[in-house]
C-alpha cells in the first residue's frame, strides 16, 4: 500500500468494507499528525517480511537438522515451536506437514484467512484473495505454476484448510548440498512462499 500521494485515496470504493475503513482511520490520523505512514509501512514490512518469515524458518532449519526435533514436530508441532519461543496470536494451534519426494503440500484458509502469525508473520495480501482461497483448492497445480513453481506431474499435491482451530506450516524439502551447515545458514534458505507450500527453499549457492 503506498502512501506517496494521500490524494489517492478516495479510490477506496476498490477495496473491501475493512479495507477502506483501515483506510480512512489511518488517513485521519495521518492528517492530525497523529501517525506516520512510513513509519507503518516500515513497520508492517517487518513483520510481513522478516520477523515472522525468519521464526518459521528457524522450526525448519532446526527440523531439517535434528531428527529428534523433526520427530516432535510432527507429533506436537505446537509444543515443539513454543519450545523455540515463538508462541502468540494465531500461533496457538499449529500442525507442520513435510515436502516428500513423493508429496508437495500447499496450505491455504478457505473461510477466511487464518495464518500462523509466530512463525509467518502477516499474511501476504494474495493469501487473503478470494482467487487464491478458492482456486488452492481445485486447482492446486495451476496456482502453483501462476507463482512459478511446476512440480512432475506424478508428484501429488496435498492441500491442507487452516482454521480458527488449527494452522499448517510447511516444511520444504532440504535442498541439496547443504550437509554440515548450521542452522543459521539453512534459515537463509528457507522462505515465506516455501512454507506455505506456493514455493520452494532456496538452492544452495
Amino acid at each position: 500500500m503506498s502512501h506517496d500521494h494521500p490524494h489517492d485515496h478516495h479510490h477506496d470504493n476498490e477495496l473491501d468494507p475493512m479495507a477502506a475503513r483501515v483506510r480512512a482511520l489511518e488517513t485521519i490520523l495521518t492528517r492530525k499528525g497523529l501517525i506516520d505512514p512510513a513509519a507503518i509501512d516500515v513497520i508492517v514490512d517487518t513483520y510481513e517480511t522478516k520477523i515472522g518469515p525468519r521464526n518459521g524458518a528457524a522450526v525448519v532449519a532446526k527440523a531439517w537438522s535434528d531428527p529428534a526435533f523433526a520427530d516432535w514436530l510432527k507429533r506436537d508441532a505446537t509444543a515443539a515451536i513454543a519450545s523455540l519461543g515463538f508462541t502468540g496470536r494465531q500461533g496457538e494451534h499449529m500442525q507442520v506437514v513435510f515436502n516428500t519426494d513423493e508429496t508437495h503440500n500447499l496450505v491455504v484458509c478457505t473461510l477466511c484467512s487464518c495464518y500462523p502469525w509466530s512463525v509467518l508473520g502477516l499474511p501476504p495480501v494474495w493469501y487473503k484473495a478470494p482467487p487464491y482461497r478458492s482456486r488452492a483448492v481445485i486447482d492446486p497445480r495451476g496456482v502453483l505454476q501462476e507463482f512459478g513453481l511446476v512440480l512432475p506431474k506424478d508428484k501429488k499435491i496435498r492441500v491442507w484448510d487452516s482454521t480458527a482451530e488449527l494452522r499448517y506450516l510447511v516444511v520444504p524439502q532440504r535442498p541439496q548440498g547443504t550437509d554440515g551447515w548450521s542452522e543459521e545458514r539453512l534459515t537463509d534458505l528457507v522462505t515465506r512462499d516455501s512454507m506455505i507450500g506456493t514455493g520452494l527453499a532456496r538452492e544452495a549457492a
